[in-house]
């Protein structure tokens, strides 16, 4: 589900009606849909058919290799990646990737990429979820343009044309999921409006602006990816050359500072923050808040075991008071069926405490996960051991 249904520039009355230019010519109309022509879609009209293809050639850069597994695959532990400043940067989004950790529905990783236009992209095969740590700039697609700012989720659905304009170097908490990014059922009425108690509303979620309406003949080239294959199309014309759009899918953005957290009398488990439902998985944020204030309550999370679940956690900024010595773009994967919890002397300091500064992103997975060798150089093998420091 998108935060509601949108609408830019020209479109007619109907549905798949001629629709002509100024000359009198006939307008490309194109459907793009999810689960066949059952699910999620948006029409969008054309000053040329996105068909329009001079040559194909296969696409030679790094950034759709397939991940290789950790030469620690076999073995089951506890892992702290501090990745601050070590990620490869690249002079675009999609060659500065990184993966970390990837299984059948989801693969994560970091994207660190320079300031400038980054080449045409469109990812057919999976939705991409991004999340600004640091950078900004401006999404462009043949939906229009949503500007980006650190904190902010981006979300990118399969089949959508887009490059990424950095103002300076960015880097991206990356999510690639083989389903759909969704806003969870729950928060949402019969009509799919979202409820009262959501904690966040249509109107925190920033839709495509200002439709781009490239009207260029040429040779423009689009990496095209899906399925861990990619080729380099190469139009006969640019491929923001939308003069109207509407539907329900689309890219947007959403600040993790509009987040609006749920507290109680104890401590609340983390699905009250949950942000995203993929299938597979779900994405939650942690953002300032208050903490639980009945008597005698350690507001430090307890110590728990997923018994079902993979937990990865990404550290964005603040105090994070349940770990000692984590600094921001540190990601933490807590495999399932070992307890984790907070360090050593946190549950007892954590009685009485009122508020917690700490803003970071989880991700728990349904199937486990793998970690991969390009995450080996970040790793700090003393982690396992730190429940017993101090």
């Amino acid at each position: 589900m998108a935060p509601s249904y949108h609408r830019l520039g020209d479109v007619p009355r109907k549905r798949h009606v001629a629709v002509r230019d100024e000359s009198g010519g006939l307008r490309a109309e194109e459907v793009v849909g999810l689960e066949g022509f059952s699910g999620r879609y948006s029409i969008l009209y054309h000053r040329y058919a996105p068909t329009r293809v001079l040559r194909v050639r296969a696409y030679e850069g790094t950034g759709v290799a397939a991940p290789a597994p950790s030469a620690e695959t076999g073995l089951l532990r506890h892992h702290l990646l501090r990745t601050a400043g070590k990620a490869p940067v690249a002079a675009n989004e999609l060659d500065g990737r990184t993966p970390l950790f990837f299984n059948g529905d989801i693969v994560v990783g970091l994207s660190a990429f320079e300031a400038g236009d980054g080449p045409f992209v469109r990812n057919g095969g999976t939705d991409e979820l991004h999340f600004v740590q640091e950078g900004s700039g401006r999404l462009e697609s043949v939906f229009g343009v949503v500007d980006y700012r650190p904190g902010d989720y981006v979300v990118v659905p399969k089949g959508t044309t887009h490059r990424w304009v950095s103002a300076d170097r960015n880097l991206h908490l990356t999510v690639d999921v083989t389903g759909s990014i969704r806003l969870p059922k729950r928060y949402q009425n019969a009509e799919g409006q979202l409820l009262e108690h959501a904690p966040y509303w249509e109107r925190d979620f920033r839709r495509p602006t200002e439709l781009l309406d490239c009207d260029e003949r040429g040779e423009f080239d689009v990496i095209v990816r899906a399925d861990g294959r990619a080729s380099v199309l190469t139009l006969d014309h640019h491929p923001f050359d939308v003069v109207g759009w509407d539907g329900h899918l689309y890219p947007y953005a959403f600040s993790i500072h509009d987040f609006e957290p749920i507290s109680g009398r104890q401590h609340m488990p983390p699905p009250v923050h949950q942000t995203f439902e993929i299938d597979g998985a779900v994405v939650c944020s942690f953002v300032p808040r208050r903490l639980d204030d009945g008597p005698d309550v350690v507001t430090a999370p307890y110590n728990h075991a997923n018994l079902d679940s993979d937990e990865l956690l990404f550290y964005v900024d603040g105090d994070f008071f349940s770990r000692k010595g984590i600094e921001p773009a540190a990601i933490t994967w807590h495999p399932k069926g070992i307890p984790h919890g907070p360090a050593p002397g946190v549950a007892e300091a954590s009685i009485g405490k009122t508020h917690t500064e700490e803003v970071a992103v989880m991700i728990d997975t349904f199937r486990p996960l793998t970690m991969t060798a390009a995450a080996d150089a970040f790793d700090d093998p003393s982690y396992p051991l730190s429940w017993t420091a101090g």
